[in-house]
């Protein structure tokens, strides 16, 4: 029986992904191999991680001045990374939820690093739109899209510092100046791929400013003068990737993604609104795409939601325990159609109330 998977992650790959990656876990391009055992040395994998890196700037319509790596230890080891590298004077951080919360904190351990601006204090609703960001930071640094609460940046800041951003949950998920950003990261394990890798997409001349020494592995210049293979990828995960980048511009680019999105959000937001037993939670204007959260007006009728959501075999809507209530995330591979599913459970909770 199909199930429908609202995971936030590792979250939903589309079938075609899924049949030529179990594919290869038993025979990767007839070498009699597994892409999980092949040597990352080995022409057939440069290739794949070559390809992969080149495809990710393809889309993100980023020249020769930028390059792309994939790294390990998902966002959170970007959270010291990123300092580490580029933290010389001061770093500035908007604060709209609890992953731009624990990259500030790591900055801290490296320097100065401010909090221009967050939605903290009224659950992290917003995302805060006056940013006074000072001239002399080193950096400004954004989350794009907030997982837990549901929010979203719809425009990025202008600002006259270099700009950084998490975009785990919503990069290339639609069209955007991606050239804005000086570094842009993303944990692989919602629109990108499998667990286990990290995508850094990186503008070169902005490298090599920090007087710090840095340990090898936290080196981004180090990664890239090695071609993303200083230390061991993780083969099968990067495969994956360049499986889901190719799904991606086969599928139309990031245009057609934006309007496959924004049908699935606009079609479920409308139930929740229309709904009387839900409330939406985050600002109307700074909802997200990806990340669809809502709660019950009566928290006694959750068992009954949770009951027809199993026997309408959808699985992982269950809100973060920071907001409780519901959370659907609807990543790039996720089919209108499971939404569709959802709409109509959701319906049925208040025919039945």
């Amino acid at each position: 029986m199909k199930k429908h998977n609202f995971s936030a992650g590792p979250s939903i790959l589309a079938p075609e992904v899924f049949e030529k990656a179990s594919r290869a876990l038993l025979d990767f391009e007839g070498t009699g191999l597994s892409v999980a055992e092949i040597s990352h040395r080995s022409a057939e994998f440069v290739r794949v991680i070559e390809r992969a890196r080149s495809l990710a700037l393809e889309i993100a319509g980023l020249d020769d001045t930028y390059t792309a790596l994939f790294l390990q230890g998902g966002a959170s080891m970007q959270f010291l990374m990123v300092p580490y590298n580029l933290l010389e004077r001061k770093a500035a951080y908007v604060d709209t939820g609890t992953w731009a919360n624990k990259a500030h904190k790591e900055a801290t351990l490296f320097g100065e690093a401010i909090v221009v601006a967050s939605s903290k204090a009224e659950g992290y609703k917003y995302i805060p739109k006056e940013i006074n960001v000072p001239t002399e930071v080193d950096y400004l640094h954004i989350t794009t899209n907030n997982t837990i609460y549901g929010t979203e940046y719809h425009s990025i800041p202008d600002t006259k510092v270099p700009l950084v951003a998490d975009m785990s949950s919503d990069i290339f998920s639609r069209p955007m100046d991606y050239s804005k950003f000086d570094l842009i990261y993303a944990g692989s394990q919602k629109n990108l791929g499998a667990s286990g890798s990290t995508l850094v997409l990186i503008k070169k001349d902005i490298l090599g400013k920090v007087s710090r020494k840095l340990p090898s592995m936290m080196d981004y210049q180090l990664h890239i003068k090695n071609d993303s293979m200083y230390n061991t990828p993780s083969t099968f995960a990067v495969y994956v990737n360049l499986l889901v980048l190719e799904w991606l511009q086969a599928q139309g680019g990031l245009k057609a993604m934006e309007v496959r999105n924004r049908a699935k959000a606009d079609l479920l937001y409308a139930e929740i609104d229309r709904n009387p037993l839900l409330k939406g939670y985050a600002e109307k204007e700074d909802r997200s795409l990806m990340n669809v959260v809502f709660n019950l007006t009566d928290e006694s009728t959750q068992v009954r939601l949770d009951s027809l959501c199993k026997e309408a075999n959808i699985s992982g809507v269950k809100g973060h325990r920071s907001v409780g209530g519901y959370r659907a995330s609807i990543y790039n591979a996720m089919p209108i159609e499971s939404v569709q599913v959802l709409v109509e459970v959701l319906k049925e909770f208040e025919r039945t109330a």
